[in-house]
């Protein structure tokens, strides 16, 4: 009996020892085959997918008839903190940047997700009095992906619905597409922010969809975030859509 019980064991662990290097066998070949479909690499999705033609982390000042958008830096914080004041900028933001304190917050959190390489941070400057009037960003970046979205972008009251603020969006698509190489850009608003929506429809983006409860707003509310796109192939009927409605604005 015990001969059995001991040779019945032998067999047991003979059995789980093939089955141990038949499961390897397939993790390797299936391994090996997912390298070669990618070019080479033991995790081909760990290595970038595109490489990007220009360093997209590199400082660009994008100049405009009516704008200018240079890199943030820590020097630009008592400017932006006057172009900020207004509380009608943050209704649709989660974050409040009139608040005392605030833009520094936010000045140092757009500049840690730079050097993360995340978000590539700008501030406006309108042309014809030097003054900053607000900031924008690129968020999401993702150069192995030639992704990116424009997003936490604001302006002083004043400059809503004008040139400036045409030509801004103008400037970061036309970078984004023509000098980064992007296939895509993307944007997101609050899904109740009906004057933003009605602007992104207006650049000529795409609808989407909706992000349903994506966000958790200042005193908790749910936020439901409307998403949408420009691809490469739509760029150039945005851009000169873009630029007609700049005539329009300068008369």
């Amino acid at each position: 009996m015990y001969r059995e019980l001991a040779r019945a064991a032998r067999i047991i662990a003979g059995t789980r020892r093939r089955l141990a290097d038949g499961a390897a066998g397939i993790a390797a070949g299936a391994q090996r085959t997912l390298a070669a479909a990618s070019g080479g690499g033991a995790f081909p999705y760990t290595a970038p997918v595109a490489t990007p033609r220009v360093d997209w982390f590199a400082p660009a000042l994008l100049e405009g008839t009516s704008v200018r958008l240079m890199p943030l830096s820590p020097d630009h914080l008592p400017d932006l903190i006057e172009a900020g004041r207004d509380p009608r900028i943050w209704t649709w933001m989660p974050f409040d940047a009139s608040a005392p304190g605030a833009m520094q917050t936010l000045v140092e959190a757009a500049l840690a997700a730079l050097a993360a390489h995340t978000e590539i941070p700008f501030v406006a400057i309108e042309r014809s009095s030097g003054l900053v009037v607000g900031s924008s960003r690129y968020l999401a970046v993702a150069p192995a992906h030639l992704r990116l979205e424009i997003g936490w972008t604001w302006l002083e009251p004043t400059s809503w619905r004008t040139a400036l603020n045409s030509e801004a969006k103008l400037l970061q698509l036309q970078h984004a597409f023509e000098v980064l190489g992007c296939r895509r850009v993307e944007f997101k608003t609050d899904a109740r922010n009906e004057r933003s929506r009605a602007a992104i429809l207006g650049i000529g983006a795409q609808f989407e969809g909706i992000f349903r409860k994506h966000m958790v707003m200042p005193g908790g509310r749910a936020r439901d975030t409307a998403c949408y796109s420009v691809l490469d192939d739509d760029w150039p009927a945005v851009r000169t859509g873009l630029q007609a409605r700049l005539d329009r604005h300068r008369g």
